[in-house]
């Protein structure tokens, strides 16, 4: 479900008043060592069990969406669909989230499955987009080979486990985040679309998928504010102990100033008080984000790959 990188000690204090005014649990004890010689100390298996829990998130962050996306624009025919152990999602025509996911983490997958999963888009109008999973039954690359679907885009999947973060320092303790007040969803969509294109400008479609996301079940939405205005926004949805972290972008004028390394440690406290043990997220191998996600503790945990066809 991811766009783009594709958190709540606002500096040690704030958030954790707004995470209270979320129904959340009291906020986690502050650690005396930094998070990352903690983290040090953590082995996770990037094996098959663990791919499913990460895959399983995925899924069910991408349904919810489509659920809300049909409350808040029915028009959209946004509607999702159970195949292969994962599921098809349609959100529109090029929407990012019109994608399949999950699909061969149960087992084998037979042809009439693939036949199923191309019907489910070709009736809508749009061609078949399938994140596969390297840890996904190995029927389905034989599969997809032989109706020819190619190769269009390979994202990092990374994780961490969930430790309390120590309080913020630097850049990042001029960062305010926390969540948006009713009358900012809208302007702190235009400025998340607008950090993922500043060329384009604030793309609808992308306003209204992180209108979406505030509107989704499990989920929150933050924004970061820097000097009073907003300066970027994040979102993260949670599935089984296992947070999704989506839809993160900053202004380019913001940029450098600590405002994403803040949004993933507000989520990152978020999911704690939540009960959830392990973050994950996606993003463009070598890219920027990837750069400060490592920094943050995420390590890859596999390489997904983005199949088209039609």
């Amino acid at each position: 479900m991811s766009i783009g990188v594709k958190t709540a000690l606002v500096c040690g204090y704030s958030l954790r008043s707004s995470i209270s005014s979320l129904g959340q649990a009291a906020a986690p004890r502050v650690l005396s060592r930094p998070m990352e010689s903690r983290l040090d100390e953590i082995a996770f298996f990037a094996d098959r069990e663990l791919a499913r829990r990460l895959e399983a998130a995925e899924v069910a962050g991408a349904v919810e969406f489509a659920r809300a996306y049909a409350r808040l624009y029915p028009e959209s025919g946004a509607y999702s669909e159970t195949i292969a152990g994962g599921a098809a999602v349609y959100t529109g025509v090029g929407s990012p989230i019109t994608q399949a996911l999950g699909l061969g983490m149960q087992g084998r997958v037979e042809a009439a499955e693939v036949d199923r999963l191309e019907e489910f888009y070709r009736s809508r109008g749009s061609g078949v987009f399938v994140e596969h999973c390297p840890h996904a039954d190995t029927s389905l690359l034989g599969l997809f080979g032989d109706r020819g679907y190619r190769l269009i885009e390979q994202t990092n999947m990374l994780v961490r486990p969930i430790i309390p973060p120590a309080q913020a320092a630097g850049a990042e303790a001029a960062v305010t985040v926390r969540p948006p007040a009713p009358g900012e969803v809208e302007p702190l969509a235009r400025v998340v679309a607008q950090g993922f294109s500043p060329e384009a400008g604030a793309d609808p479609p992308l306003v209204d998928h992180f209108i979406t996301f505030c509107h989704q079940a499990n989920a929150v939405c933050l924004l970061a504010e820097i000097e009073g205005r907003i300066a970027g926004g994040g979102a993260a949805a949670r599935h089984e102990g296992v947070a999704a972290l989506f839809g993160t972008s900053t202004l380019p004028e913001y940029r450098g100033r600590g405002a994403q390394s803040a949004l993933v440690r507000a989520r990152l406290e978020w999911a704690a008080a939540a009960g959830c043990d392990l973050a994950m997220v996606s993003a463009a191998p070598g890219s920027v984000s990837h750069r400060n996600l490592e920094r943050q503790g995420f390590r890859v945990a596999y390489t997904r790959a983005k199949l088209a066809h039609g």
